[in-house]
């Protein structure tokens, strides 16, 4: 990196932590804000230190984590609050962390991909809230323990049907809540006006059949949206670069999917 900068913003529940890291370029680049997985209650920003710092390398953008509160001390929909506030937050500031003024992306994983979905989701009708590309790996996104992918993979590998309900179960303040679309983002009544995505699935993943009817539902609204698969990989496989080849190349899609989407 050319520079990695810990500082706290203003969130709507406190001081709220964020990571930026500054790639080695001789220009500004615009921002992706990004949000870490762990299923709204594990992981923070150091366990997703060293994706964000490979994916600043390989799109040369700006990245900004954001360590959102996490369930079960701050359920739904406090982690959505604090996205929504990350994302306005650096759109107005974008000199205070060198980047470029203007569009953003936003990306996240697993359950950073639902609070990716849900902020662009709430922000979508906001003057100068422009986002430019969702970027969802394996993302969550609809509460709802019936697709073929959850009948199929209901014993993982790596994530299992137990332990998303486990999950939902600490996140959600009450179980209807998970009808609210700034929860389960595929339930929105209407997709319209939503950011093009690039979402990665992983083949043996109980939420690969959320990913893909979330690019179908955005084709459907109108937009232009890329799905890619990964056959024979699990929930959570972009992590492991130093052994899985398909994980350096999905890094790298990812990454020129971002780069593509600021011309």
């Amino acid at each position: 990196m050319a520079q990695v900068i810990d500082r706290r913003i203003p969130g709507p529940g406190g001081a709220l932590p964020i990571r930026v890291y500054l790639p080695r370029v001789d220009r500004s680049r615009p921002a992706v804000v990004y949000f870490h997985g762990g299923g709204w209650v594990l992981c923070d920003l150091d366990s997703h230190d060293a994706l964000c710092r490979r994916l600043c390398n390989a799109s040369e953008m700006t990245i900004v984590s954001v360590g959102y509160r996490r369930a079960p001390e701050h359920r739904f929909p406090a982690a959505v609050d604090d996205a929504v506030a990350a994302i306005r937050w650096v759109t107005d500031h974008p000199g205070e962390i060198g980047v470029r003024s203007g569009p953003i992306a936003v990306a996240g994983d697993s359950a950073g991909g639902n609070l990716a979905a849900a902020a662009a989701l709430a922000l979508r009708a906001e003057p100068g809230r422009a986002i430019a590309l969702q970027v969802l790996l394996y993302p969550v996104l609809a509460y709802d323990f019936t697709t073929e992918s959850y009948r199929r993979h209901a014993a993982g590998p790596a994530l299992t049907l137990a332990a998303m309900q486990w999950y939902w179960g600490h996140y959600l303040a009450e179980p209807d809540d998970g009808r609210s679309p700034l929860a389960s983002p595929l339930l929105a009544e209407s997709l319209a006006g939503m950011p093009d995505a690039y979402v990665v699935v992983a083949g043996l993943d109980p939420l690969r059949d959320e990913g893909v009817r979330y690019v179908q539902r955005l084709h459907e609204a109108g937009g232009s949206s890329t799905l890619v698969e990964y056959h024979g990989m699990f929930h959570g496989f972009v992590s492991y670069q130093a052994q899985l080849p398909a994980a350096r190349n999905a890094l790298t899609a990812s990454a020129a999917a971002l780069a593509d989407a600021f011309g």
